[in-house]
């Protein structure tokens, strides 16, 4: 379980690909100064099991081809730089909101509106999602815990602060990159609760 609050930048410095799954090696510091076999790390958004810590504070992780489908990371290399956030503990506060690790799909960063201090970006919202998704709701954009502040038919926004601008992907990602989804799970138990089937 995470809160959608990015860590730190990490960066990936390896990239096995085996048959239908990957095995990466990512650097990050802060996210590896506690961390062992079988803890789980965010890597934009995508929950992975550390496989190994290394010298110079890199782990490894394995990525299943599910997950290589379904997310972003199916087109990261080398030099590609990865939002890291370490599971929460139970201990700490939840500054952004419940995010599982789970990415319900891509979508696509169609505009960016830049102003001096904040920028607005809009990003395809996927059909499947759109029930989900609500203005001034919660979701998850690259592990990335962010409130929609606007909303269409196959579009959503946000809008980035400096901080978020400065210490995440979404910053710098340019039009046209694709990004990983995860909407608020409590929607989506709320659908299957109320006995509506997903589609």
């Amino acid at each position: 379980m995470f809160t959608g609050i990015v860590e730190e930048l990490g960066e990936v410095t390896g990239r096995d690909d085996v048959a239908d799954c990957a095995r990466l090696t990512i650097r990050g510091p802060a996210v590896t100064a506690d961390a062992g076999h079988g803890d789980s790390i965010a890597v934009n958004g995508v929950c992975l099991t550390v496989v190994e810590v290394l010298p110079g504070g890199q782990f490894t992780a394995d990525v299943m081809a599910e997950t290589l489908h379904r997310s972003n990371l199916r087109d990261i290399r080398v030099g590609s730089r990865v939002n890291l956030e370490r599971a929460v503990a139970l201990n700490s506060r939840l500054g952004g909101h419940i995010v599982q690790g789970h990415i319900d799909g891509t979508g696509t960063i169609l505009a960016r509106t830049p102003s001096p201090e904040w920028e607005v970006v809009r990003i395809e919202l996927p059909p499947a999602l759109a029930r989900y998704v609500v203005e001034k709701g919660s979701i998850t954009v690259d592990g990335i815990s962010l409130t929609v502040s606007g909303l269409g038919p196959d579009w959503f926004e946000v809008s980035l602060i400096p901080t978020t601008r400065q210490l995440t992907t979404l910053g710098r990602a340019p039009v046209g990159t694709p990004v990983n989804l995860e909407v608020d799970v409590i929607a989506k138990y709320v659908e299957r609760l109320m006995g509506r089937s997903a589609r």
